[in-house]
């Protein structure tokens, strides 16, 4: 997709009501410090649209991105921010739930883990959430320039045997500082919100 136009549109708190934007939404999940941000900057060909911190928990809102006024990417709070007290965690974790669970308009989900550890116990029920609110979501192993190329294989292999992919579950290596996976990302991205034009039929 060539990126005409983005902008962050929406923000939803913890006592916000969910929008209804009648358009596609494509929602990002995963851990704090993953790399969403980094990875919605990309996407959107912007350096700093989303914020990125290297302080953990720094989302905590719901946070709508607008692009070409035509579909939105979503980016979900980060969860498993070990030090966030278990009141501020469950408010998160219930933002995630509902947004999951009422979206009327979200297509497709990607769950985003670090390529250099195994996915955590926290990864593993994100998984299991997405796949309970009847989506198959797409796994970006992010931070993949962290690793060495001989590295690669053997932890994309743990990614998969961490969180019990099948075979046919989309794994995508990704790396925000070369973009690498960039263009496999915005293929699903396309497919999935309908905004790939095809060819007219004679």
């Amino acid at each position: 997709m060539i990126i005409k136009k983005a902008a962050l549109d929406i923000v939803c708190g913890v006592t916000s009501t969910l929008p209804k934007t009648g358009q596609p939404e494509i929602a990002f999940a995963g851990r704090s410090n993953v790399g969403k941000s980094s990875l919605i900057n990309c996407l959107m060909n912007r350096k700093n649209l989303a914020r990125t911190s290297a302080k953990p928990g720094k989302t905590q809102t719901i946070n709508y991105y607008h692009i070409n006024d035509e579909l939105f990417l979503v980016d979900l709070p980060g969860y498993g921010y070990a030090t966030a007290n278990l009141q501020v965690r469950s408010k998160w974790g219930k933002m995630i739930e509902d947004y999951l669970h009422r979206s009327e308009d979200l297509k497709a989900v990607f769950l985003l883990v670090d390529i250099r550890h195994d996915p955590t116990e926290n990864d593993r029920l994100m998984y299991s959430w997405i796949q309970e609110n009847h989506y198959r979501p797409v796994i970006i192993a992010t931070k993949l320039d962290k690793i060495k190329r001989s590295q690669i294989s053997k932890q994309l292999s743990a990614v998969r045997k961490g969180l019990e992919l099948d075979k046919d579950t989309v794994l995508i290596p990704f790396s925000a500082e070369t973009r690498q996976g960039r263009d496999e990302i915005w293929t699903i991205i396309d497919n999935a919100a309908g905004t790939v034009k095809q060819p007219e039929t004679l």
